[in-house]
């Protein structure tokens, strides 16, 4: 399922926040921070060194979920003669964390924000997160500054960052900000960050380059109990994430130019898989024509469709295999991200992602010409297995809680049929695809109405009809156990 979970527990459901507390105890996540955290961060709070350079004369903004607090990135674009000028400040994290101190020990053993139901398991203290670090409006924040330089067909041409204090003028939620481009009073930073947004797409399509709109998964609470329904990306999400894109894939440049530095890859896809994701639309019955490769069929899905939906929830497997790669010295074999057509680092995220705050302090030492420090140099051969680790972690806390949610929305529904596609397949132990000898009879359904993936078995043992349309019936949803699982019967 989709890992950008969005999901309300009503306050009466005292057996969805059980289950939600049951699932934190067997994961064994962290239940706050320790005394000495939480006094090391307002020390830090209070003793921080804002950096020489001043522009607070940049009218940032911030563009987030609604209600966020933990802002990363504040946006300002200007128009540069024919082209563009980008200024990207994301929040300098490691101006508030010594390293080696309780605040640095305590995130490598988080690696990152845990986000859950209508809560998060957050990667630094709220003194922090929430507040001292955060590009809050109308404070002045130190800030790694990047200024990024676009011709007029959206095309970097020029890239810098630097520390300096800035202070963002306004916080816009994603629905604000689409709402103000609708009705026309959107501010001149909002329509020129659709611009170069839809430029930044053009650039993506051209490089041979793929962003999944992958959809939210929420629950909604009606007459009839809870349901959970997919919510498709707007626009303006889109394009905000096009901007933090380009300033990874600046900062990878940076970073194999300089030979040091955290860089994020993937592998080309298996063309077993993308074999398999061709018969799953053929039972979506979703036109795949044979000519079309897999980035342009995924941007002519339409995320307002169920069926587009389930769609775009079966291309995640092609993002499989991705992983963190340090290196000082010698490049790594494998450097590209192959879902975005080109290197990529993650580095505009530190507030919640462990990785960012080494990677923009490699880039600022890059670009100024100065040696990258030694607790970033150290920590640099450790990084992709502590954040392989906390990755791992964050899926299958997500799991659980769409697990536990499907469950809940599912128990009154035992023994109703629905229609699902079939995308995948398991055999002694194996999950198969397109590649799959046919004979499994068990394996995953994809229910698009009903927003759910989950198992299905076979009711005769007979095999399952991989990649097509099948009628199945909801046999069981168990919220103790966190388990749904459907059963299809062959037509007779």
């Amino acid at each position: 399922m989709p890992s950008n979970v969005a999901v309300r527990v009503a306050p009466g459901s005292s057996q969805l926040q059980h289950g939600l507390a049951a699932s934190e105890v067997e994961l064994d996540l962290p239940r706050g921070f320790a005394d000495d955290v939480h006094a090391e961060a307002r020390r830090a709070a209070g003793d921080v060194r804002l950096p020489d350079l001043d522009r607070t004369d940049l009218p940032l903004i911030t563009i987030d979920p609604e209600g966020a607090m933990d802002l990363d990135q504040a946006v300002h674009i200007a128009r540069d003669g024919r082209g563009f000028v980008v200024h990207y400040a994301i929040a300098d994290v490691a101006a508030f964390v010594a390293p080696g101190g309780p605040i640095d020990l305590e995130a490598h053993r988080r690696g990152e924000t845990l986000y859950g139901a209508g809560s998060k398991v957050p990667l630094h203290p709220p003194e922090l997160s929430e507040d001292a670090a955060s590009l809050l409006p109308e404070q002045v924040r130190p800030a790694l500054l990047w200024t990024l330089r676009l011709d007029a067909a959206g095309a970097l041409t020029d890239a810098r960052v630097e520390r300096a204090r800035v202070r963002s003028t306004a916080r816009w939620s994603y629905t604000g900000a689409q709402a103000a481009l609708g009705d026309g009073s959107a501010p001149e930073v909002i329509t020129l960050l659709r611009e170069v947004g839809l430029l930044r797409e053009q650039q993506e399509r051209e490089r041979g380059g793929v962003s999944l709109p992958l959809p939210e998964q929420e629950i909604e609470e009606g007459p009839e109990g809870l349901r959970l329904v997919f919510r498709e990306q707007l626009p303006v999400e889109g394009w905000n994430a096009q901007v933090s894109l380009l300033t990874g894939m600046a900062a990878a440049a940076m970073m194999v130019r300089g030979r040091i530095g955290l860089l994020r890859t993937l592998p080309l896809p298996d063309p077993r898989d993308v074999e398999r994701l061709r018969r799953v639309a053929r039972g979506l019955r979703i036109d795949w024509p044979t000519g079309l490769d897999y980035p342009e069929f995924v941007r002519r899905l339409d995320p307002t469709r169920p069926e587009h939906q389930a769609m775009t929830v079966a291309c995640t497997r092609l993002l499989r295999g991705s992983a963190y790669v340090a290196f000082d010295g010698e490049l790594p074999e494998h450097t590209r991200h192959e879902a975005i057509a080109a290197e990529y680092a993650h580095v505009t995220a530190p507030l919640r992602r462990l990785g960012d705050r080494y990677t923009g302090e490699v880039c600022v030492s890059l670009c100024a010409g100065e040696p990258v420090p030694d607790w970033v140099r150290s920590a640099l051969p450790g990084l992709p297995d502590e954040l392989r680790d906390s990755a791992r972690r964050a899926s299958a806390y997500e799991r659980a809680v769409l697990d536990l949610l499907e469950a809940a929305s599912l128990a009154g529904r035992v023994g109703q049929e629905f229609d699902g596609v079939i995308t995948s397949v398991r055999e002694s132990g194996r999950e198969g695809g397109a590649g799959a000898s046919g004979s499994a009879s068990s394996g995953v359904v994809v229910v698009a109405d009903l927003g759910v993936e989950a198992p299905v078995r076979s009711a005769d043992d007979a095999p399952l009809p991989l990649g097509e349309e099948a009628r199945v019936r909801l046999a069981g949803a168990d919220v103790a156990s966190r388990s749904v699982v459907f059963e299809w019967t062959r037509p007779r």
